[in-house]
């Protein structure tokens, strides 16, 4: 603060006992005392106050770094997303094509479609699985009937 070496100190003491006198001098000490510390304390407030602003300004602009940082990232994020939603789509499309023959060959599923047949009742009683009898079997627990074992046929 001010650079008062024990010297200088000593004078401004003396010329203070001799102008002030020795009845007032400790109360003008008291007093010289709270002013040299009320400016300490306002000092090291305004130091606290321009410190606090600048790391204030240091934390506005780390924020301000981070939300472009975010926001060119998201940016960057949603054009990946498009680019991926584009691919799918065109995979779509493409197993969509191949997976119909008559659109693979440029034609139309709608312009070229073949009857589709479907069975009646009379038709699905034709189709039953025919029997072990009908098939020449014999019943299904006939020991005479079952096939030979490749033991037996030798």
């Amino acid at each position: 603060m001010l650079d008062i070496g024990m010297s200088e100190m000593m004078v401004i003491g003396v010329v203070a006992l001799v102008i002030i006198g020795p009845e007032r001098l400790p109360k003008v000490a008291k007093t010289v005392g709270h002013l040299v510390g009320r400016m300490q304390r306002y000092v090291a407030d305004v130091k606290a106050d321009i410190n606090r602003e600048v790391e204030m300004s240091e934390l506005k602009d780390l924020k301000k770094t981070m939300d472009d940082a975010a926001s060119t990232m998201n940016t960057a994020m949603a054009a990946h997303v498009d680019e991926i939603s584009d691919e799918i789509r065109k995979t779509e499309q493409e197993f969509s094509r191949l997976s119909n023959p008559m659109m693979h060959f440029g034609l139309a599923a709608s312009a070229v479609s073949a009857p589709v047949n479907q069975p009646s009742a009379s038709d699905t009683e034709d189709l039953e699985a025919p029997s072990q009898m009908e098939l020449g079997l014999g019943e299904a627990g006939s020991a005479d009937n079952s096939p030979a074992s490749p033991a037996s046929r030798t």
